[in-house]
C-alpha cells in the first residue's frame, strides 16, 4: 500500500510553453495542464469545468519535456503532490501546490 501515497495521475492539455531553467544539478520544467469534466445540472445542462495543474518536472524527464512538449500538446503525467509557501510583496503567506512529476507520457500528435 505504500506505493499508493501521495500518487497523482493526470491527462490534460498543456495551457503554455514549458518554461525550463538550468542549474548546476540539471534542469527543471514548469508548465500547466487543463483537465476537463462534466456533469449535468439540475436543468438538464451539461456542465463543463476546467481544471488548471501546475506541473514541475526535474532532470531527464525536463529534458524531454523542452524538447517534445508545448502548447496545446495532450500528455499524461504520474507524480505526488507537493505545497509549499511564500510571502509576497505585501508580507501575506501565499501557498501553491504542484504536482512534481515521475513519469509522463506524450499522447496528442
Amino acid at each position: 500500500m505504500n506505493t499508493m501515497k501521495n500518487r497523482v495521475q493526470l491527462i490534460g492539455h498543456v495551457g503554455n510553453d514549458p518554461e525550463v531553467k538550468t542549474f548546476e544539478g540539471g534542469k527543471v520544467a514548469n508548465l500547466n495542464i487543463a483537465t476537463n469534466d462534466s456533469y449535468t445540472n439540475k436543468k438538464g445542462e451539461k456542465v463543463e469545468q476546467t481544471e488548471w495543474h501546475r506541473i514541475v518536472a526535474w532532470g531527464p524527464t525536463a529534458e524531454i519535456i523542452e524538447k517534445l512538449v508545448n502548447k496545446g500538446k495532450e500528455i499524461a503525467i504520474e507524480g505526488k503532490l507537493s505545497t509549499r509557501s511564500y510571502d509576497d510583496k505585501e508580507g501575506n503567506k501565499r501557498y501553491i501546490t504542484e504536482v512534481i512529476v515521475s513519469d509522463i507520457m506524450l499522447i496528442g500528435k
